[in-house]
């Protein structure tokens, strides 16, 4: 399967003037990891380049530049902030809009726009939760089997597709964004079988095994930026040792080869989602709903 964008690149220039507005994407960031904010300024390059809006910045949660600084340095009357977050989860719907003064501690819900003196702030609902991010993960998959045959690439009806994300007991929509995906892509029956499996709920990365009914099994990290979870963890809970996964991203190899053989599995592991070209458009799919819905 393709994938379809949802809006074009010219239907949103005809359908909105956001000449005199800036975007901000916000990524989690880290301190620990260099590449943590590559797929941020990734994005902002390529829509930058588009000259859609007056300003595109970068901003980060655990790095610099910090989300607070970017939004102070702004003097726009709108400014549109998309988070690049996969589920409406702990950080996304609650930490980073409360300490923004978008939500209240101890209320639920709360409002996505908020007047600031002149300006209008406008905090959009996250990429990995539109609808078109489907297409995504089965686009991941699909890729990494046809640039992978061995020795021919074997067809998605004799394929267990696995959806690996992070999961988390502090906040349930972290793992509902995942599961629904799962749920979204079984209805389709492109696959012998499709699985959420998580990194710290059950099912664990590692139950691919049993909960594969075909020997032929591929795996897309349901994540936005790359780092320790996607490049060390998952692989070896798919069976590399730490030793052999340090090493190869030592030598700036990729941590898995594809595919390998893994307990009578053969197993392909896809790129993360959020590094895929067509997140651009999902971006400008956020903002357009956004602003339809402030008028």
């Amino acid at each position: 399967m393709r994938f379809e964008i949802v809006l074009t690149y010219s239907e949103f220039v005809i359908q909105n003037d956001f000449s005199d507005v800036a975007l901000v994407l916000l990524g989690h960031g880290s301190t620990m990891i260099d590449t943590s904010g590559d797929v941020v300024y990734q994005h902002a390059r390529e829509l930058r380049s588009r000259r859609l809006f007056a300003e595109v910045r970068e901003a980060f949660w655990k790095q610099d530049p910090k989300i607070k600084d970017v939004l102070s340095s702004l003097s726009v009357n709108r400014i549109f902030i998309v988070p690049l977050f996969i589920s409406e989860g702990y950080f996304s719907d609650e930490v980073i809009p409360r300490e923004l003064g978008f939500k209240t501690e101890g209320v639920e819900d709360f409002s996505r726009i908020q007047q600031r003196g002149s300006q209008t702030l406008f905090y959009c609902e996250p990429v990995g939760t539109h609808d078109s991010i489907t297409a995504v993960l089965l686009e991941r998959a699909r890729e990494v089997v046809e640039k992978n045959p061995f020795p021919r690439a074997p067809k998605a009806k004799d394929l267990t597709l696995f959806i690996a994300g992070h999961g988390t007991e502090q906040n349930e929509n972290s793992r509902a964004s995942i599961q629904h995906q799962a749920d979204l892509i079984r209805a389709q029956n492109v696959y012998a079988g499709v699985h959420a499996v998580f990194l710290e709920e059950a099912p664990k990365v590692s139950e691919c095994f049993y909960l594969a009914e075909t020997r032929h099994i591929v795996v897309v990290p349901f994540f936005i930026s790359e780092g320790m979870h996607t490049q060390e963890d998952i692989p070896v809970m798919l069976g590399d040792s730490k030793r052999i996964v340090q090493q190869r991203l030592g030598m700036r190899q990729p941590p898995w080869r594809n595919p390998t053989e893994r307990n009578g599995k053969l197993i392909w592991y896809a790129s993360i989602v959020g590094t895929h070209p067509q997140v651009a458009e999902v971006i400008l799919e956020r903002v357009t709903t956004a602003s339809e819905e402030s008028v």
